[in-house]
């Protein structure tokens, strides 16, 4: 790997960790996680996708990866929507300035 790939991965990996934490922080802060882990989760899918998912993420385990993925779908807020949704909202002949 050459220095600037290495400089990239190593960049790609911290900004996945910071971006891992504050998820993670935000979703201890609404009550989403919290000390007790009472529910185990079950579930059979292809092994290429839970380390394409690791690697992504930038995680080891498999509990880590879940707390992450599901902490993410239910902070997921609906800007896409919202946005789709005002679609013809605002006049064609408004002067944008550009």
């Amino acid at each position: 790997m050459t220095t600037r790939g290495a400089a990239t991965a190593a960049s790609e990996e911290r900004i996945a960790h910071t971006r891992n934490r504050l998820v993670l922080e935000q979703a201890r802060a609404v009550g989403l996680l919290g000390a007790a882990k009472n529910t185990r989760l079950s579930g059979r899918v292809p092994s290429e996708l839970i380390e394409a998912a690791k690697k992504r993420a930038h995680v080891t385990s498999d509990t880590e990866l879940l707390e992450l993925a599901l902490s993410r779908l239910a902070l997921e807020d609906d800007f896409g929507a919202r946005l789709v949704g005002r679609k013809g909202s605002i006049s064609a002949d408004i002067d944008l300035g550009i």
